[in-house]
């Protein structure tokens, strides 16, 4: 189990205080207290119950440090690794084979959770667990008594002691809540078998069958999860067209289609078009969940589409929001948008009400997801460390030699990569990078993984001006390892013409998230389709398909037909599987 570093405080006073505990948070806090950083004296403070309720057994929190989706990371780890219809062959009862499976996600969690309060206690940072609240620092006539501090007061009350509050000050603070999930009206949220994305790390049993309503990112990766663990899942979507969600949050048209066909593939039904009028929860545990649908925006549905659907679990993954409501924020004059986001500047630092600018501290920062869009790990870290650097850079003095970099680009150039960092400001700041392509890679762990950086073909013609503009596409069937081991997915390049210069790349298959790295440095690097022609990739790797994509770009019609050869075979091949799987199904029986 868990063992976490001393939550009591030897002194109340710190340079940097950071409100949560995750990815962000933890980050920054290495960040701020580490050799060769700014050995900063730092608290974490952390409040278990508000991240996700991922408690070990004596409720210590086993998502610290871990990103949002950290349970779905493990779920779905685990729904690769065991057969539950083996250990249903085994004779396990239900209860068995569900202790089996969240055993070893808590497993994982518990092991991440390990390192890192060892490396918060190796960087001697200070573990507070309780719930912060900003406290106004005012004297009596109602100035602050000193404005480079904050006041937090912190209540703790679990399970070993009653509840006390005590009170710290800082010289920083780094708000790092993240978000919650948007808890829709008319939903009987109930944390038994009525779940939101958060809430559905409680699951105590393995359902048979689940609805989920949601077609973005987390709501296909639990359709998936649930439908290797063994579950019947139905899909419930607004849009008639699953591929159009999936285009709104930056996929590309053709990645979006391997995802959806391997929906349909698995056996994931899609109820599109529709959206649950009510809920019938019966009292008894074993009689199913009645769900009556409706269309959008509550009209009909086509005649003889489904009304009526009973299940097991409910789902709703239907995005999320900035966790901000119980901080006192308006009380400490801090400006928040529409949703509860944090308003920031570009050194992330919060943004303050014209009425009480006098009376607010100047050294309350935001990075992660209280800051908005586009609710990534990957960039709330880049966030936390960028707002850790504001803070205390200019205490620290160091000599920097500037160099040229051969690759600086053309100011008229559109299409060039300095580097995603500059180009999206120091700080990663939301404003920056809410249009900016090349900021950051984006990585979708559904099952198959998607990933994409840099520009689609739309994007490249319509944002950036750029009119001639190719595609070069390599199936996984392609490639050696992806016909031996996972021929289901594709890889594609944007590219410009004549020059074949690399504009963007992208990717639904295994180790799509670990390959978009290579493909973010060959659009930085400013590589060309000839520089992948010309290279030598491992035998048996992904990586081949790089090549066997620049290959098509020079033989696009050649390409297409061997394509096509490929998708033939692949797909008499899954037939093949299905029905092989299907005739075990009915010996089994």
């Amino acid at each position: 189990s868990s063992s976490s570093p001393s939550s009591s405080s030897s002194s109340s006073s710190y340079d940097l205080a950071i409100i949560g505990a995750g990815p962000v948070g933890f980050q920054a806090a290495i960040a701020a207290s580490s050799y060769p950083f700014y050995r900063k004296k730092v608290c974490l403070i952390d409040c278990p119950t508000e991240s996700g309720v991922l408690l070990g057994t004596q409720g210590q929190d086993l998502s610290i440090g871990g990103p949002t989706g950290l349970f779905s990371k493990a779920l779905r780890d685990t729904s690769k690794r065991i057969r539950v219809s083996t250990l249903r062959g085994m004779g396990l009862r239900e209860d068995s084979v569900w202790n089996e499976i969240i055993c070893s996600c808590t497993d994982l969690a518990a092991q991440n959770a390990d390192d890192v309060f060892r490396q918060l206690k190796f960087a001697g940072v200070q573990y507070i667990e309780g719930f912060a609240v900003f406290q106004p620092n005012c004297d009596g006539d109602g100035d602050l008594d000193n404005d480079t501090t904050t006041l937090i007061s912190i209540t703790t009350n679990n399970q070993h002691q009653n509840a006390t509050t005590t009170t710290i000050r800082a010289d920083n603070v780094l708000i790092a809540t993240g978000s919650k999930p948007f808890r829709p009206e008319g939903i009987p949220f109930d944390g038994k078998r009525i779940f939101d994305s958060d809430s559905i790390n409680q699951l105590s049993y393995l359902p048979k069958s689940i609805a989920i309503t949601g077609s973005g990112i987390i709501a296909i990766e639990y359709a998936k999860i649930f439908r290797n663990l063994g579950a019947a899942v139905t899909l419930i979507i607004r849009d008639r067209a699953p591929m159009n969600a999936l285009k709104k949050i930056g996929l590309d048209r053709d990645v979006a289609a391997v995802l959806v066909a391997d929906l349909v593939r698995s056996g994931i039904r899609i109820e599109r078009g529709a959206q649950v009028q009510s809920f019938h929860v019966p009292n008894s545990s074993q009689a199913p969940i009645k769900l009556v649908l409706e269309g959008r925006n509550g009209t009909p549905l086509p005649a003889g589409q489904t009304t009526e659907l009973k299940c097991d679990t409910y789902l709703a993954a239907v995005g999320r929001k900035p966790n901000t409501a119980s901080l006192n924020l308006q009380n400490m004059g801090i400006q928040l948008d529409e949703y509860g986001g944090i308003l920031v500047d570009s050194k992330l630092r919060t943004i303050t009400t014209t009425a009480t600018d006098k009376k607010t501290p100047k050294n309350i920062y935001a990075a992660g997801d209280v800051v908005g869009r586009p609710f990534l790990a990957s960039t709330g870290v880049a966030q936390g460390v960028a707002a850790v650097s504001a803070m205390f850079r200019h205490q620290i003095q160091q000599e920097t030699t500037t160099t040229t970099d051969p690759n600086t680009c053309d100011p008229d150039d559109q299409a060039c990569v300095d580097d995603g960092i500059s180009m999206a400001g120091e700080s990663f700041d939301p404003g920056s990078i809410a249009s900016n392509p090349f900021a950051f890679p984006t990585g979708v762990w559904t099952s198959p993984e998607a990933a994409y950086y840099g520009l689609s073909l739309d994007q490249a013609k319509n944002d950036r001006g750029i009119a001639n503009v190719g595609e070069a596409i390599s199936l996984y069937a392609e490639c050696l390892r992806g016909r031996v081991f996972n021929p289901n997915g594709i890889l594609k390049l944007v590219y410009e013409k004549p020059a074949g210069r690399i504009l963007g790349v992208h990717i639904c298959g295994d180790d799509a998230c670990e390959l978009i790295h290579y493909g973010m440095e060959l659009v930085k690097a400013k590589r060309t389709i000839a520089d992948l022609t010309s290279s030598l990739y491992s035998a048996v790797t992904y990586h081949e398909m790089y090549r066997i994509a620049a290959e098509a770009a020079l033989d696009e019609s050649g390409a297409r037909k061997r394509r096509a050869a490929a998708g033939a075979a692949l797909a008499a091949r899954n037939r093949q599987n299905r029905n092989d799987n299907n005739n075990n199904n009915n010996g089994m029986g």
